[in-house]
């Protein structure tokens, strides 16, 4: 007999611990990274340290791509099977099809599905589908769960100085203009989400300089965030020192440690360091 419950989708970068996935059922379509002829299913095939091994040493910079339409067909059709509904909620459209994907999945195979574009990726995507399955252990009925989960986009925040301006370029998050000014200057970056898109928010002297500015965006927003994470990529020696100076400086905020997941790891580059939350 079919259950009457919500089945959950998200993607592979919401950075999900395995125990949660588990726990809640969660499906999670995987993104994948490509070196040369060889597809990596993100987390999947490959997880996050092998990744920046091979990053590492990599000649040329991988790819990225969004799950087939086959693949989430196939999911939506195996969820039709068990479930009366569906919420999925994905990394953002601008940068990845996983949300576009999701919702021709759900009108392929008729599936009564609500579809999020979440605006953002990350620890704050992964924050929203935990609070969305929160709510529905509470007892709140689908059309209750979409109400409330449809406000969360505008709530979530993701800063990162990259660890390379050069490999976000080659992957065409940001204008070459920008990347040789930038480089010419020996200026750093905080990177930032903006309704969905990633730009360019500050440009400063130094390291330091970027780091205080992510800071200065959390001190702004501080009555209303709760957790708080140090994003890195490959780079967990500056991240943990990082949180230590933060746990002190915030003693009412819970810090937590996250790695870039591979496909925005790609991106991003080895050494990127930035923070997350997603507001309450």
């Amino acid at each position: 007999m079919k259950q009457s419950k919500i089945a959950w989708v998200t993607d592979s970068t919401a950075t999900l611990s395995t125990e949660f996935i588990k726990q809640h059922h969660i499906y999670v379509v995987p993104l994948y990274v490509i070196f040369g002829e060889t597809a990596y299913r993100e987390n999947v095939d490959i997880k996050s340290e092998a990744f920046y091994k091979k990053l590492a040493s990599a000649k040329a910079l991988p790819k990225t791509s969004q799950p087939s339409p086959g693949e989430m067909i196939e999911i939506f059709k195996e969820i039709k099977k068990n479930y009366d509904h569906v919420i999925a909620i994905h990394v953002t459209g601008s940068l990845t099809g996983a949300y576009s994907g999701a919702i021709s999945a759900a009108k392929e195979t008729g599936v009564d599905a609500f579809v999020l574009d979440s605006q953002i990726g990350s620890f704050p995507l992964g924050k929203m589908v935990e609070r969305a399955v929160a709510l529905e252990q509470q007892g709140k009925t689908f059309d209750e769960i979409v109400s409330v989960i449809k406000t969360l986009p505008a709530k979530g925040r993701l800063f990162l100085t990259p660890g390379s301006l050069e490999q976000l370029h080659k992957g065409g998050r940001v204008t070459g203009t920008q990347t040789v000014i930038a480089t010419l200057l020996n200026m750093k970056v905080v990177l930032k989400f903006d309704k969905g898109k990633a730009i360019l928010s500050d440009k400063v002297r130094s390291h330091k300089r970027a780091i205080a500015k992510m800071v200065d965006y959390l001190e702004t927003e501080i009555d209303h965030v709760k957790e708080v994470t140090v994003i890195h990529a490959d780079n967990l020696k500056e991240a943990t020192h990082w949180k230590s100076i933060l746990q002190n400086q915030f003693p009412d905020i819970a810090f937590y440690i996250t790695e870039l997941s591979p496909v925005p790891g790609t991106h991003a580059g080895r050494g990127t360091v930035g923070l997350a939350w997603l507001g309450e």
